[in-house]
């Protein structure tokens, strides 16, 4: 990171109050606003929120509370009006585009609620793409045995390994949903980012989606920091915190 600035059913792991825990990524004084016309819409009002190193924390609210465009903000996918976004103890909203987007590729992994799959992919090919864009052509085809092993054992770890030449047409929604996720993990990021990942899942793959999300933080202490509305999806997580126009109502 310096090297970038330079350049369902079981009940969620609890982190202990006497556990050591690192800060990992920070807002300080966050402010954004959208623009509707003439008028200014406030969204975000003074946000100050601690993410630890290795911790399952959902961010829950509303529709319009605020919580989707703080995980932007977190991504670096847009830029706040005032205050800052931290990693790993360096400010990052403030960076050029191209570091910008350096970071996402390779630090932090996002899923969002409508899994954004490429169409004309298949399966594979959707999961290999962070592997095409970090890497030149002659990059990608000296490492392509590596990278490909990599994308389908994570398709074998999300149930996915009889799907590898599919099309995302012609997956369920959880099946697309994983594949999002496998994607996501592709090159092994700090940070798992989720807007609202199991948004656009029944209630039983829903569940099937969460407990895949706990075994990520659990068993490869990945830090997951996600958006939703469900409150029982929420609690899931170690820890909840609760927007409410714009606003921190509470942090548990």
């Amino acid at each position: 990171m310096s090297e970038l600035l330079q350049s369902t059913s079981a009940a969620p792991h609890r982190l202990s109050a006497a556990t050591p825990r690192t800060v990992y990524m920070a807002t300080r004084g966050l402010f954004k606003s959208y623009q509707k016309g003439d008028l200014g819409i406030p969204v975000l009002q003074g946000i100050d929120m601690q993410v630890y190193q290795g911790e399952f924390l959902s961010i829950v609210g509303q529709s319009g509370c605020g919580k989707s465009t703080l995980l932007h903000l977190l991504g670096t996918l847009d830029k706040p009006d005032a205050g800052e976004v931290q990693f790993e103890g360096h400010r990052i909203d403030n960076l050029p585009a191209a570091s910008r987007d350096l970071l996402r590729n390779r630090h932090f992994g996002m899923i969002f609620q409508f899994y954004h799959l490429l169409p004309e992919l298949s399966t594979l090919e959707n999961v290999l793409l962070p592997a095409w864009i970090a890497e030149s052509t002659l990059g990608y085809w000296r490492r392509r045995r590596h990278y490909r092993q990599r994308a389908r054992q994570l398709l074998e770890m999300t149930h996915l390994s009889h799907r590898l030449k599919h099309k995302p047409s012609e997956l369920s929604g959880g099946e697309m949903q994983r594949a999002a996720i496998a994607r996501a993990l592709m090159l092994e990021p700090q940070v798992l980012l989720a807007d609202e990942p199991t948004g656009n899942l029944d209630r039983s793959t829903g569940e099937q989606i969460m407990h895949l999300l706990r075994e990520l933080n659990r068993e490869q202490k990945l830090t997951i920091v996600m958006v939703t509305h469900d409150s029982w999806i929420a609690e899931q997580a170690d820890r909840v915190v609760r927007l409410v126009e714009g606003r921190i109502q509470s942090a548990e």
